[in-house]
């Protein structure tokens, strides 16, 4: 993904012995993302009890991380560019200026130069930081990549979960390969964890019947083959959610990441019996 990437400029850097420092501008309340970039004084706001260097100051070095940096309110804005034009700014109730040496990189699954047309965003400040575009495509464009990020996963997840190293056998790698993952590669991430935690066995199947789905034959198209393969898949997947939870649809629709009605609506196109489950 995109951090993955900045880290990777990072460490491949003379920044790399400096710290990197990663911010998701959505995820914090726009009321308090000056704070974060810029630090406070004391006495700044009512409850500030003493001084905080922000995340511009902690950088100091090395690499800032931006993403998600549509989502930044205009103010701060304002202050992210005469940062990046002087190498200068003030914390919240200070005025004396700081400086900092610090590499900022932001990233966005938006398409900015749409959000500056519709006033989203600031023109000044998407030219600033369009000094060096670097555009990924998405991972349906590269399905040549997903054998290598499964292998990756298992490995990644059979540690973090204390478990057995698990491999996906070749027919769930096709299976994997012909899906559009609208959500790149952190929705094959849920796919392959769930999986694993709910597999069985030194190799797993994703999207297989019990017994091995022969190649599609010569006359089959390809949007015939990757229907097929898909239904296998959701098929397979919603009965072993429903087999781990016991046939609970609300939790096994939980744990997939869907609502109740979309996991029911899978459950009735596939004519999943979920009472054999219960």
């Amino acid at each position: 993904g995109k951090e993955l990437i900045a880290r990777a400029i990072h460490k491949l850097s003379r920044r790399s012995p400096k710290p990197f420092v990663a911010i998701n501008c959505g995820a914090i309340p726009v009321e308090l993302i000056e704070n974060e970039l810029f630090g406070h004084e004391r006495g700044a706001y009512t409850g500030s009890t003493g001084a905080r260097t922000g995340l511009i100051a902690a950088a100091e070095g090395g690499t800032l991380f931006l993403d998600e940096i549509n989502s930044l309110p205009a103010l701060a804005q304002v202050k992210l560019l005469r940062f990046l034009q002087e190498g200068e700014y003030r914390r919240l109730g200070s005025t004396k200026l700081c400086r900092a040496d610090v590499r900022v990189v932001a990233a966005s699954n938006r398409d900015l130069k749409r959000e500056v047309d519709e006033g989203r965003m600031r023109s000044d400040l998407y030219f600033r930081l369009n000094v060096l575009p670097l555009t990924i495509p998405p991972l349906r464009e590269r399905m040549e990549d997903v054998p290598l990020l499964v292998k990756h996963f298992c490995q990644e997840f059979a540690q973090k979960n204390e478990r057995p190293l698990i491999e996906l056998s070749p027919q769930a790698i096709k299976c994997l390969m012909v899906n559009d993952w609208r959500g790149n590669a952190r929705e094959l991430a849920y796919v392959v964890e769930r999986s694993l935690l709910l597999g069985e066995g030194s190799v797993l199947g994703i999207g297989e019947s019990e017994s091995p789905t022969p190649p599609p034959c010569a006359g089959q198209t390809f949007k015939d083959a990757k229907a097929e393969c898909v239904a296998s898949f959701e098929r397979r997947y919603i009965e072993q959610g429903l087999r781990a939870f016991q046939g609970n649809i609300s939790h096994a629709a939980r744990a997939a990441g869907k609502n109740r009605r979309a996991y029911w609506e899978l459950i009735r196109k596939h004519h999943i019996n979920v009472r054999q489950f219960t």
